[in-house]
């Protein structure tokens, strides 16, 4: 039987994030699109992620981000739901339905299909909110390679869960 049900990797990370955001008494929330729950998953894979994860949302659908989270109609008709405006809407309103001290968002094309000549497939934003910080929003894109063929979705999920991990790391 294994002792996690993801990677060695990920469930290395998640550990640190959850020792880490525990000894400060940080708690944190998750907005995830392309990874479908995985970050959260990743999370409660450690023992003791209790005190860590306040709650995840897993807002795949357009509508669910502006039900959900509160995304702005015109973000996702203006900048797309794989932009970093579109990631930070998530992210702050993740936080704000919360009772987290720090948000992260993703949102991206996994593939196979669905990429475009300005969003290909591996085209994936991260944002990270930080409850009464001031400053401009942390927002990322990034392109993760190893979309194309069999497993390049899986492969898009587990490089966008550690960008999303890391994120999480204080």
């Amino acid at each position: 039987m294994p002792q996690s049900l993801l990677p060695e990797e990920i469930a290395t990370l998640a550990a640190r994030v959850v020792a880490e955001n525990a000894a400060l008494g940080r708690k944190v929330v998750l907005a995830e699109s392309c990874t479908g729950g995985l970050v959260a998953a990743a999370i409660t894979e450690i023992a003791g992620s209790s005190a860590v994860l306040d709650r995840g949302y897993v807002t795949y659908s357009n509508e669910a981000k502006m039900e959900m989270l509160g995304v702005s109609r015109d973000i996702i008709e203006t900048f797309g739901a794989v932009s970093i405006a579109c990631a930070w809407a998530m992210a702050k309103g993740a936080l704000d339905r919360s009772r987290a001290d720090v948000a992260v968002a993703i949102s991206g094309v996994a593939g196979p299909g669905g990429g475009s000549p300005q969003k290909p497939v591996g085209t994936v934003v991260f944002a990270r909110v930080v409850r009464n910080e001031v400053g401009d929003p942390e927002g990322e894109l990034r392109f993760f390679d190893g979309g194309e063929g069999p497993g390049g979705r899986a492969e898009i999920r587990r490089q966008a869960t550690l960008c999303a991990l890391e994120l999480l790391v204080p």
